[in-house]
């Protein structure tokens, strides 16, 4: 498979201290990839890398299959980002900025500004001096920013910071447009799971500057499912029940004592009485709920989840 983003090695080391390490990253044409980590993991060096904002220690990076070198001015065209706090130029408004970044990039396609002004909610208050923003606005202008070009590629360094839940929302939404009706590919890091996990299509896991972790978010989802897990010493019998009497088909036996069943449709209770009243011993029935952030927590603690 051909990657639009991909890292062979990539390691980066500050004053002896490896911070980066060993990374070999792997980004798809068109999808949102989402790149978690607790504060410190290396999220920021790994993208600041990318973007060629700093230069590797050692190993290479590889975008839209050429290697990115100092030198790489075209493919970072292609490019539009927000790596940590975005900066401006405070006394200028929303719209002056963003007509000298078109300027800086040589995009001059004036209509490009009102309509990234207009996707980020930003419209009623570009006359208005960036000094005077929030840091939710600036946010905003800094995604305004990172689209107006229309780039192949979006570099998004914890972007929803100093957003309300409605800003976050709105951010969501956008984000999922510009994969899927512009063809953008999204790369994303957070330490917010919860947020990720409803647009990625692709999950990279980084610990302590190692990526520990590359997976299609499917099939975590898949790995996650809620479930009733029922203990009985007839499994036979009780799946035949569950089958025939309570037309439920998504169940597995797992062992001589142990179904679940991932229809989450019939009540427990109604389950367990229904297999009582045909003569089925249930030893024990439980409501499975293991979430996407017991998951990764399992993956940055080494398999463990600390309380």
């Amino acid at each position: 498979m051909t990657y639009i983003i991909q890292t062979n090695h990539l390691t980066k080391n500050y004053k002896g201290t490896t911070v980066v390490s060993n990374v070999n990253m792997h980004v798809k044409k068109g999808e949102i990839y989402g790149f978690l980590g607790p504060n410190g993991a290396g999220k920021t060096t790994v993208m600041k890398m990318i973007m060629n904002l700093i230069k590797p220690t050692s190993g290479e990076i590889i975008i839209s299959g050429e290697t990115v070198t100092p030198k790489s001015y075209e493919i970072l065209k292609r490019m539009g980002s927000i790596i940590e706090y975005p900066v401006f130029y405070d006394k200028l408004t929303a719209r002056e900025n963003l007509e000298l970044h078109s300027d800086y990039m040589g995009y001059y396609n004036k209509s490009a500004i009102d309509t990234a002004l207009d996707m980020v909610q930003l419209k009623n208050f570009e006359g208005k001096a960036v000094k005077d923003f929030s840091l939710g606005m600036k946010q905003r202008l800094g995604l305004a920013r990172a689209i107006i070009t229309k780039p192949e590629i979006l570099i998004l360094d914890e972007p929803t910071n100093g957003l309300d839940p409605v800003g976050i929302k709105e951010f969501r939404n956008l984000f999922q447009m510009l994969s899927k009706d512009y063809g953008m590919t999204l790369l994303i890091s957070s330490h917010i799971l919860g947020e990720i996990e409803q647009i990625a299509d692709t999950i990279g896991v980084i610990k302590d500057g190692k990526l520990v972790e590359e997976v299609l978010m499917e099939t975590i989802r898949l790995q996650n499912t809620e479930y009733i897990e029922l203990k009985t010493d007839d499994v036979k019998k009780a799946s035949y029940i569950i089958k025939e009497s309570m037309y439920i088909t998504n169940f597995k036996i797992l062992d001589d004592v142990t179904i679940r069943i991932y229809d989450m449709n019939t009540a427990q209770g109604k389950i367990s009485k229904a297999l009582v009243l045909n003569g089925v011993l249930v030893e024990s029935i439980n409501k499975k709920d293991n979430t996407l952030e017991d998951y990764f927590l399992k993956k940055i603690n080494g398999g463990v989840i600390h309380a």
